[in-house]
C-alpha cells in the first residue's frame, strides 16, 4: 500500500505471499502473480533490494554484537580463572605456613 500497489494485495494474499516469500520474488514470479506492469515490478524489485540490504546490514550488526558479547564473556571467564588460581595459591601458601610452624 505504501508503494501505491494495492491492486496486487488480493493476489498476494491468495498466494500466501508473506514477508519471507516476498523477499524471494523475482521479476518472473511477480509477473506470474499478475503484476503485468514492468513499472510496478521495477518498483517492487527496487524496494525488495533495499529491504534485503537493510536485513543484511542488521544481520551483520547482530553477528558483531554476538561476537563482542562472546569475547567479553571469555575475558570475564579468564579473569575469574586467574582470581581462582590466585586464591588457591594464597590458600595453599597459608596452609604450608601453618604446617611449618
Amino acid at each position: 500500500m505504501s508503494l501505491n500497489l494495492q491492486q496486487y494485495i488480493s493476489e498476494f494474499n491468495a498466494q500466501n505471499i508473506n514477508g519471507e516469500h516476498l523477499l524471494q520474488l523475482d521479476g518472473s514470479k511477480l509477473k506470474a502473480l499478475g503484476m503485468t506492469s514492468s513499472q510496478d515490478r521495477a518498483v517492487i524489485k527496487k524496494k525488495l533490494k533495499e529491504m534485503k540490504a537493510s536485513l543484511e546490514k542488521a544481520r551483520k550488526a547482530q553477528e558483531k554484537m554476538e561476537k563482542q558479547r562472546e569475547k567479553l564473556r571469555r575475558k570475564e571467564q579468564e579473569q575469574l580463572q586467574r582470581k581462582s588460581k590466585k586464591l588457591d595459591k594464597c590458600s595453599s601458601d597459608a596452609t604450608e605456613g601453618t604446617h611449618e610452624q
